[in-house]
């Protein structure tokens, strides 16, 4: 990971700025992670072992499981893979999240530039939402995104790509009702610096470019990451709880008031 081309955000965001419907979204969301985590830990498992198992030999680069992960009513999609060893320490892999362009809110489309030559195009047109990397044990540390070349995905403005945040589901049960409950769940625990690092990356890719003149910014293999942050399961759903306690207390002085 390219120290000098990433955008780096490690404070915790303040929940109270949230609408109180995300809000509650996210905390049901926390509560799924949190209920996955739990029901894992009676066998020893994790997440990233129930997308592993039967998989035979683990290999660097390859996605897992083979094919991906698919909803075929949302087109949300996502894989696990892992880089090479000591590139992303103390990380052992991660999972990518995508929307594919069936499953995007009406009228969504990639930004309009010359150079879409390698864009995925129609259906295909998928956009990567975030990617979450896991550390040994199997358990979150951070979210980031990437350059497009990295996900080959078509490039959708930071705006566009929040919109789907809330569209994000893998409803079904293969290959492990757990993992896909717990992909769907970080998706929206994490909503609010999901969309904080959709609008770094865009400012990221942005200022690559006014520094690389005549380059195409999306197929630079200088630029990988875009922006990343790290992240506490725990955490968030405390401020979470927080926020929404917070706005409840508003809410009845408030009332109390007229």
């Amino acid at each position: 990971m390219k120290k000098a081309q990433k955008q780096e955000s490690h404070h915790q965001l303040d929940m109270v700025t949230q609408p109180v419907k995300r809000l509650r979204i996210m905390l049901a969301a926390g509560e799924d992670v949190v209920e996955v985590k739990r029901v894992l830990d009676l066998t020893d498992d994790n997440v990233v072992g129930e997308i592993l198992r039967n998989q035979g030999t683990f290999y660097e680069w390859d996605h897992y499981p083979k094919g991906d992960v698919f909803d075929n009513k949302t087109h949300s999609q996502y894989f696990y893979h892992a880089h090479s060893i000591g590139g992303r320490d103390p990380e052992h892999g991660h999972f990518h999240t995508f929307m594919r362009a069936r499953g995007m809110p009406k009228g969504t489309k990639p930004i309009n530039r010359p150079d879409r030559s390698q864009w995925p195009s129609g259906g295909d047109a998928l956009s990567h939402i975030v990617g979450i990397s896991m550390d040994v044990r199997g358990a979150p540390i951070r979210l980031f995104t990437t350059n497009r070349w990295v996900t080959g995905e078509a490039w959708y403005k930071a705006r566009d790509v929040g919109k789907m945040i809330a569209l994000y589901t893998i409803g079904h049960a293969q290959p492990s009702w757990p993992a896909n409950r717990w992909v769907s769940g970080m998706i929206r625990l994490f909503w609010p610096q999901i969309i904080m690092l959709l609008q770094a990356r865009d400012i990221s890719v942005q200022s690559w470019e006014k520094q690389n003149p005549g380059q195409d910014p999306f197929e630079d293999r200088g630029l990988e990451v875009t922006s990343q942050t790290d992240i506490n399961v725990e955490v968030q759903i405390a401020a979470v709880k927080a926020a929404l306690a917070a706005k409840e207390k508003a809410k009845k002085a408030k009332s109390g008031e007229s």
